[in-house]
């Protein structure tokens, strides 16, 4: 493991700089499927989260979505649902978009993941 990141017995990686967020980052691959309604129909794709926080998550899907965008993200692995809103424009990577999501408001026991505390910081190694 290089010295940029730190791994956790659960294999969640944290990125340095983290405490500069308002919540801690966890990089996990959590199954999420992401609704919205377009031209008055809802629409639903298959996603998956690449880094979760209290405040929302980057996702990595098939198709970019637009800044501002208004979708339910839908957790796969504990049923929950939350609002959220797209919060800039989508980045192409060599596995799709990659979609950073805000929550409507902050929840953090949507992931169910215990995040590290605020002052937390990674060690070099």
């Amino acid at each position: 493991m290089n010295s940029s990141k730190e791994q956790l017995d659960l294999g969640i990686l944290l990125l340095p700089g983290d405490g500069r967020r308002r919540s801690q980052r966890v990089i996990i691959r959590v199954p999420v499927t992401l609704e919205m309604i377009k031209s008055g129909r809802v629409v639903k794709m298959k996603a998956q989260t690449v880094a979760v926080n209290a405040h929302g998550a980057m996702v990595l899907c098939s198709v970019p979505l637009d800044p501002e965008t208004k979708i339910e993200i839908f957790n796969e692995r504990t049923n929950a649902r939350a609002g959220a809103r797209v919060t800039r424009a989508s980045r192409k990577s060599a596995e799709g978009y990659m979609i950073p999501l805000e929550f409507d408001k902050p929840f953090p026991m949507f992931w169910q993941i215990s995040f590290p505390p605020s002052n937390w910081k990674p060690t070099d190694v």
